[in-house]
């Protein structure tokens, strides 16, 4: 794959449909990460915002796990919405997703509330909020904080930066393992990894460690904070309003 080709943070790999088989050789326990965050997700909801969808399978587990649930999928990548799009047409869930393309930096930043609405009783993340700065993290958490009903849930998926070095050390092996056991190498997946280039207000990685992330949730007005899923540099982080 011609690792030159020019992506948004968040995109990965040059070609976007490589993105569901290679996520889960390149990230341990994806699945597992994912359906843990679902499970926070009351079954009751029924108003979601998925912020930076990709191609979808956060929405496609949350729509399975919540019946009279109605999503609003947002993401700034074309590619991504389109492959979303297409993945979702194909399910009897199409009538109960509404995907828009747009930046949620631009959304934490009050330029396109309108378009994206209010009042959701969840908003659910993965793997893509750690693009942000910290600053702008903050700004859409507390975003995020003034878009939730009372009781409203907010849960995250990402990447966190360790504070020990030597859990960094010991991840590193963790994670050539895991893509061992998938039937590959990390050197094979990353080299289908594209030119990752700023856009919007994301950029490369921008890790947080989960403290700052619990201390920021807290300080925008989440009354309750926890951790229900970690492994090593990775966590299902959020609460409730």
């Amino acid at each position: 794959m011609n690792q030159s080709t020019t992506i948004y943070p968040g995109e990965v790999f040059a070609d976007t449909k490589t993105f569901d088989t290679g996520i889960r050789q390149l990230i341990p326990h994806y699945d597992l990460m994912l359906d843990t965050l679902v499970a926070c997700v009351p079954i009751d909801t029924r108003h979601v915002l998925d912020l930076g969808c990709g191609t979808g399978e956060l929405s496609l587990k949350l729509l399975k796990h919540c019946p009279d649930a109605k999503i609003v999928a947002l993401d700034y990548s074309p590619r991504m919405i389109k492959m979303a799009q297409s993945k979702l047409e194909k399910t009897p869930f199409s009538d109960r997703i509404t995907f828009i393309e747009a930046d949620f930096g631009a959304w934490a930043n009050g330029e396109i509330k309108e378009k994206i609405g209010s009042n959701f009783n969840a908003c659910v993340s993965s793997l893509a909020i750690h693009h942000l700065t910290d600053e702008m993290k903050y700004k859409l958490l507390t975003c995020v904080a003034k878009n939730l009903t009372s009781g409203g849930c907010f849960w995250n998926a990402d990447p966190i930066l360790q504070e020990a070095s030597q859990l960094q050390t010991i991840y590193s092996r963790v994670r050539e393992e895991w893509t061992a056991n998938q039937g590959t190498t990390i050197a094979k997946v990353r080299s289908q990894i594209g030119n990752s280039q700023p856009k919007g207000h994301s950029g490369p990685d921008r890790l947080t460690t989960l403290r700052t992330h619990l201390t920021m949730l807290s300080s925008v007005g989440f009354k309750t904070v926890d951790v229900p899923w970690r492994f090593f540099g990775l966590a299902v982080l959020g609460g409730w309003i």
